[in-house]
């Protein structure tokens, strides 16, 4: 019996052992996990570790302070799930204020082309002292109106040209 007894305390001897050893080298890793070493690099690289990097020009120590938030449970699905919702209903509602915005600027440019072409029908006609005659007794139109021609046709250029940028969304 005794024979017993010495083997059954030995052995838990020895597996008490294991378990204080294994309990200081997680508390010594969890100790040395808390320094963060910023290591600047003589290229201007910055690199952070457990460990300040080898042929550091600059080597700054950092102790975060976990003493206020410790270790908490991680985050369930549903809080995820619960989350991205939100973030997807923010981000509906931007594209939704943009996509008005965007509406409303093409309205605008379809208004200043429809315009623009209703001037230059209207435009067609000569205005006084845009005639002139001529030694056969007929008239001709004058530069005035066919500078004032451009003028109209590079109005309508224009605003298609707008039109096409605010439906494209630029």
């Amino acid at each position: 019996m005794k024979t017993v007894m010495k083997t059954t305390l030995k052995t838990v001897g020895i597996t008490s052992v294991r378990v204080l050893l294994a309990a200081l080298a997680l508390g010594a890793a969890a100790a040395s996990a808390q320094t963060l070493f910023k290591s600047t690099l003589p290229d201007g690289k910055v690199v952070y570790g457990d460990k300040p990097a080898p042929g550091a020009v600059k080597v700054e120590e950092t102790r975060p302070d976990t003493s206020k938030k410790g270790v908490g449970p991680g985050t369930s699905a549903k809080d995820q799930a619960a989350r991205e919702a939100e973030a997807l209903k923010r981000i509906e509602k931007e594209r939704a204020k943009g996509q008005s915005a965007t509406d409303s600027n093409v309205q605008a440019a379809e208004q200043a082309w429809r315009d623009a072409e209703a001037a230059k029908a209207a435009g067609a006609e000569p205005l006084p002292g845009e005639r002139i005659g001529t030694a056969g007794g007929k008239s001709r139109l004058t530069d005035a109106y066919f500078e004032r021609q451009k003028k109209l046709e590079d109005a309508v250029t224009n605003a298609s040209r707008n039109l096409d940028r605010a439906r494209s969304g630029k």
